[in-house]
């Protein structure tokens, strides 16, 4: 392999050629980063690759392994009209899940692994830096902030410059939902500029940023109330991954001060609003591992979905409403304070909202805490241990 690439390649068919000639000695992997950029960059790529293939490499010992960020683009490779049609397999590998990333902090509390995850998602490379740095997630968080080129503050820009190498409208839709205060913003609450002014143009212009955000990046989750009408206008946005919901609310708009020497403004801002945004950002997470217990026990078997509610007015709103194909069959509420669990004063609040949800007569009302006891009004207990549980 050293003698075949001593002198580097001037071209693609030079490279597959040089492929060819090493695999001669051995089996061999050959592996193409962010393979979609390639072929935008040289039109050329993907014919010159199945030339080489069909002709050659497909009979010798190689594993070629082509790799993109963009999980649409690299499905469109393989579709009829292309010229790697029927000859990739596809693999869509995840970010690592609450309880792989537990895995990586087996010492730590169920609270702190959650909190850990609501501050790096699932990247490895963000797993590994937090279990280096010896710190629980809200010191690693205070020192990366002083540091420009941190994992933390990195990744971030690396993963947005993949998925949009130019300026778009879907990135500012982006941005505005990650900083919005309530983490789940409704349509309403964002905005494209467009060349026209009126409101139609801005909301056609804002339609399209969201649909390309939902469906072909992925980035972004649509949630609407149980037992709306899929026609219904209540719906709000949040991002899909934890890790880009931190990065936008304490990173996107520091981190030009941070490189100007003002670090302590980007960490005071996450003092003074961790403790509440957390309480916004885990409940998505808590309402995936509710359903996920349902395979674990028997008082969440019958739940089909879970999902939040809440009413046009926003004067009532509820965290969890686990749903079967008739009925409402469970009502909770996500109380993530530091200390104390819920209280029978949270629970009286939630037995009043729950007069208002369709097939809610029977429903089961449970508390949802870091940590805490059975309050008073509530059937079930879920508390940061069963969240993780739920994913091993």
């Amino acid at each position: 392999m050293d003698v075949s690439f001593a002198t580097p390649p001037d071209s693609w068919q030079a490279v597959f050629t040089s492929i060819a000639l090493a695999a001669n000695d051995g089996p061999l992997i050959f592996v193409l980063d962010e393979f979609p950029w390639l072929t935008q960059t040289d039109r050329s790529l993907e014919g010159v690759l199945q030339t080489a293939w069909d002709r050659v490499l497909e009979k010798l010992p190689v594993l070629m392994i082509l790799i993109g960020s963009d999980v649409t683009m690299m499905q469109r490779l393989s579709t009829h009209d292309r010229p790697l049609f029927g000859r990739v397999r596809e693999m869509i590998v995840d970010p690592l899940n609450l309880g792989e990333v537990a895995g990586a902090f087996p010492s730590w509390s169920a609270a702190e692994t959650i909190d850990a995850y609501l501050t790096i998602g699932g990247y490895p490379r963000l797993v590994a830096d937090l279990a280096a740095s010896g710190k629980g997630p809200a010191a690693y968080v205070r020192q990366s902030l002083t540091d420009p080129v941190c994992p933390l503050l990195m990744i971030g820009r690396l993963v947005l410059g993949a998925e949009f190498p130019e300026p778009v409208a879907a990135a500012g839709i982006l941005a505005a939902i990650g900083s919005n205060d309530s983490g789940h913003p409704r349509f309403s609450d964002i905005s494209v500029d467009s060349d026209g002014s009126d409101a139609q143009a801005r909301a056609t212009a804002t339609s399209r940023a969201l649909k390309l955000l939902s469906g072909t990046k992925r980035l972004v989750e649509q949630e609407m109330p149980a037992w709306a009408d899929t026609k219904s206008r209540l719906r709000r946005y949040r991002i899909t991954d934890p890790y880009l919901r931190f990065w936008f609310r304490y990173v996107d708009d520091y981190a030009a001060i941070i490189e100007r020497g003002r670090a302590d403004l980007a960490i005071g801002h996450f003092e003074r609003d961790w403790s509440s945004w957390r309480g916004h950002s885990v409940e998505p997470l808590v309402r995936q591992s509710l359903f996920r217990l349902g395979a674990k026990g028997p008082e969440l078997k019958s739940i089909e979905q879970v999902l939040p509610w809440w009413t046009r007015d926003g004067q009532y709103e509820v965290d969890v409403v686990g749903v079967t194909t008739k009925a409402t069959a469970l009502l909770g509420t996500i109380k993530w304070r530091n200390n104390g669990g819920v209280t029978a004063r949270d629970m009286a609040d939630l037995a009043t909202a729950a007069a208002l949800i369709p097939h809610a007569g029977r429903a089961q009302l449970a508390a949802v805490c870091r940590q805490g006891n059975l309050p008073d009004g509530a059937d079930l207990l879920f508390t940061a241990q069963d969240i993780v549980d739920a994913w091993r």
